[in-house]
């Protein structure tokens, strides 16, 4: 493999894990192990820290296909907690309000999930990398400070429940660049006239590559094994 010419790396991101956090472990491991001062290395697709799944990592010359991944639609399981809603819409904040889940209905979710389909305008979540002013909509939402943010259209092309056990139900969404999980599970508990918040979220695709093709962070290690044996081989 030639690292600086370009490769593209498929890895399962670890949970709490940034996707900065993962493409720095693998700049740091692969610059040593090819004996480079600073490989070229980048990410297609930010997952959010308590997200895992599928993170296309590119290197060299390679990460000028960063776009092309970026633009490829995505799939995601996500479980959703209904009756509850936190500042984040997911569990990076805790619960500020409750309300009322008993009336809803399998029936009722499979139905209002029909209305997610197609292009949809979406509000992002204020806990979000959108900047605003030049400030990142997260900085300013931390700080207990009023976030404001216009809505963005995108295209949901499947949704499916997948579970449903109140207060949680598990769904599959098939979306474009720029769909925010979280902001749909808020949107959801609020189109069944209650609350809801992503409580769990893993990305199973990106376009054609599928989260059974990918590493685990650690089979960083080996890779960097494998060129130093190369490098014994070669005489280098």
């Amino acid at each position: 493999m030639d690292f600086e010419k370009g490769e593209v790396l498929y890895f399962n991101k670890p949970l709490t894990w940034t996707s900065f956090d993962l493409v720095n472990k693998v700049r740091n491991r692969l610059s040593k192990a090819i004996g480079v001062k600073k490989l070229k290395v980048g990410h297609a697709g930010t997952l959010d820290p308590l997200a895992t799944g599928v993170l296309i990592v590119c290197t060299g010359k390679s990460t000028k296909l960063i776009d092309h991944f970026q633009y490829q639609t995505k799939e995601y399981i996500a479980e959703i907690e209904l009756g509850a809603t936190t500042p984040s819409f997911d569990l990076e904040s805790g619960v500020d309000g409750r309300f009322p889940f008993e009336h809803i209905t399998r029936e009722l979710v499979e139905e209002k999930l029909k209305g997610f389909l197609g292009s949809i305008m979406q509000v992002p979540p204020s806990f979000s990398a959108n900047k605003i002013n030049g400030v990142r909509a997260y900085e300013l939402a931390r700080k207990g400070e009023a976030v404001e943010l216009k809505a963005k259209e995108l295209v949901i092309d499947e949704i499916e429940l997948l579970d449903f056990s109140l207060p949680v139900i598990k769904i599959r969404v098939v979306c474009s660049k720029g769909t925010y999980i979280r902001a749909l599970a808020r949107d959801i508990g609020l189109s069944l006239q209650s609350g809801g918040h992503l409580i769990s979220l893993v990305r199973t695709r990106i376009g054609e590559v599928l989260l059974t093709q990918c590493m685990e962070i650690e089979e960083v290690d080996q890779l960097c094994e494998n060129i130093a044996i190369e490098k014994q081989k070669s005489g280098i």
